[in-house]
């Protein structure tokens, strides 16, 4: 059985949806037949790469909402994230183009560690503070996880894997995926959002009785 994941390495509820499927799997009976593949769905394709905008200045001017409030929606996020045993630090945080760091999942994929790497990334991001959308940072952090170094700095110095980027954006419009993240299921079953683990559990079993019925 396979799960297509769509997501972003800068949206917090990724992170968060991504950490209870996973405990979603762990408990389900069949989690040894089970392909995870991770999509890539940029936030805002258009941003300009080598440019970035405070997180909240950003959710102030799209929600039109103070700047104090953006903060505190920041600072309930970090709430919820804890609830899942996640740790972010939104504070101060910056949001910028993820064109470079889904090239590089996207290799990940090719050379076999690319759950170890989309973990790495959104560690990095919501944790750690460090800039996904710095090249170099971004090779230490992929390197870290397992990725030749080498190898990942000719990918970001050529347009490898940008085409397959934009092709999963679109196949996300077309699965009508209009927000992240977005669970699919042996391309049947859809969940979006960031979904109880126990939702993602009851999901499983059905896809997983379905397709053995």
């Amino acid at each position: 059985m396979r799960v297509e994941i769509w997501a972003d390495v800068v949206c917090p509820w990724c992170y968060l949806g991504k950490r209870h499927f996973e405990r979603a799997l762990e408990g389900f009976q069949h989690r040894d037949q089970v392909e995870v593949v991770y999509r890539a769905f940029q936030l805002d394709p258009s941003f300009p790469q080598g440019e970035t905008v405070d997180v909240a200045d950003m959710l102030a001017e799209k929600y039109g909402m103070t700047r104090a409030e953006a903060v505190e929606k920041n600072r309930e996020m970090e709430q919820r994230a804890a609830a899942a045993g996640l740790e972010y630090r939104l504070e101060g945080r910056r949001a910028g183009n993820t064109l470079d760091a889904h090239r590089l999942v996207h290799l990940a994929g090719r050379r076999g560690v690319q759950g170890a790497v989309v973990e790495a990334l959104f560690k990095a991001y919501f944790t750690d503070g460090r800039p996904v959308f710095d090249r170099d940072t971004l090779v230490d952090i992929v390197a870290e996880a397992g990725l030749d170094p080498a190898e990942a700095r000719e990918v970001l110095a050529s347009g490898e894997f940008a085409s397959e980027v934009d092709a999963e954006q679109r196949a996300a419009r077309d699965i009508g995926a209009n927000g992240v993240p977005f669970f699919v299921i042996d391309r049947r079953y859809g969940v979006s959002g960031a979904q109880p683990t126990e939702t993602f559990a009851q999901v499983l079993d059905q896809a997983w009785a379905d397709a053995n019925a």
